[in-house]
């Protein structure tokens, strides 16, 4: 079933809206709570100029689908649950997913330091950190993004080789991409593979995601919406050093959706890795209202909207916070709220699941706005599930 409607234009620089409504294995969601996501999802896009976007939702395994607007303002093209987006920073859920795999499968161990894997660091400060500090963001104060002057892996080496940590790891997230970049490239190395034979033919092959890519294929390029950046200019990814492993990600709305459903326990993946899924929701750390997962965060539900905006916010990826070891760990939790946004260049993501409500929902766009407004959205369209 799809059902077209016309939205009122976001400014006059803007192209008018048209909004896309599906919905996949069951009925649409009541008039009035459609009703409602609608309106939530246009005001946001009104106020950001978001020239395309997609709400996905899993309720107890019935998926609908809520898609506004163009994945380019060139060329028109509608979007729908099968356009790709940027994932951003969660790819590294994919990343982390990869190496819970690994362990899961006796290639690697989150206790065991960098060096075990990666000789090249032996006797040097980031060979003794520990892969479960590389997979919590603990490792002692890298730096958010790989330095301007990494342009290779042999400039990457010449860095980390002399890199010293600013805090003892363990006691504080400075949120990185060279951190859970480097888990990546120790996973795929521990399965004997590249990091993209390891995620592409490996992961998302077992996960059975077919839209979603590191590299899209040339016959998918249709599929690839147009980001744009906060002055509206159109942009896509430009890759630096350890990307794919951070944040490289393309995929769908169709397709994350599907994958929160398999961390919620919906869905059939074979077992070890339906293992290593639920592993990744595992406890390590408390930072202020969060509980830092591999690399999910984690809240308990129900979750404040207060706390989520928190949780979520600048001072989060831009400052090192103080991080309390949890002793013992906390096991997965089903009463939870778990989350993860993304961003690049052009475009913004975000990604929450409920797993004692089976509900999850899934926000893509192909611009760049704040994590608050996305975080409110979703939580809108939890309250129209309840």
């Amino acid at each position: 079933m799809c059902i077209t409607r016309k939205l009122s234009a976001v400014a006059a620089s803007v192209l008018s809206l048209c909004a896309f409504i599906q919905a996949a294995h069951a009925q649409n969601l009541p008039s009035d709570q459609e009703a409602r996501v609608q309106q939530a999802a246009n005001a946001v896009m009104q106020q950001y100029a978001i020239p395309g976007l997609v709400i996905a939702i899993s309720n107890n395994g019935q998926q609908h689908f809520y898609s506004f607007g163009v994945a380019s303002k060139t060329t028109q093209t509608p979007v729908t649950p099968d356009t790709l987006f940027e994932m951003g920073s969660i790819s590294k859920l994919f990343t982390a997913t990869l190496a819970s795999y690994a362990q899961v499968k006796g290639l690697l161990s989150f206790t065991d330091p960098v060096s075990d894997y990666l000789p090249q660091y032996a006797g040097r400060a980031f060979g003794q950190v520990a892969l479960l500090h590389l997979a919590t963001h603990t490792a002692g104060g890298l730096p958010l993004q790989v330095p301007d002057n990494v342009q290779n892996d042999r400039q990457l080496q010449d860095y980390l080789t002399a890199w010293q940590p600013t805090y003892p790891a363990g006691t504080q997230r400075s949120y990185a991409n060279p951190s859970i970049g480097m888990l990546g490239v120790i996973a795929a190395k521990s399965m004997r593979q590249t990091f993209s034979q390891a995620l592409q033919t490996t992961l998302f092959t077992a996960l059975g995601l077919d839209n979603s890519y590191l590299h899209v294929p040339e016959n998918k390029w249709p599929l690839y919406a147009q980001g744009y950046n906060k002055q509206d200019v159109a942009v896509r990814l430009n890759p630096g050093v350890l990307a794919d492993e951070a944040y490289g990600v393309k995929s769908s709305a169709r397709d994350l959706i599907e994958f929160a459903q398999l961390n919620m326990g919906l869905g059939k993946v074979e077992a070890d890795l339906q293992r290593a899924i639920t592993n990744t929701h595992t406890g390590y750390f408390q930072i202020g209202p969060m509980t830092q997962d591999l690399i999910w965060e984690q809240y308990p539900y129900p979750a404040t909207l207060k706390h989520l905006l928190e949780g979520n916010a600048d001072q989060m990826a831009y400052e090192s916070n103080k991080a309390i070891a949890l002793n013992p760990v906390l096991p997965p939790q089903q009463a939870v709220w778990l989350n993860k946004t993304g961003s690049t260049s052009g475009f913004g993501s975000y990604i929450a699941l409920v797993p004692e409500k089976k509900q999850a929902v899934v926000i893509l766009a192909n611009k760049n706005y704040p994590n608050s407004a996305r975080v409110e959205l979703a939580y809108t369209v939890f309250k129209t599930l309840n």
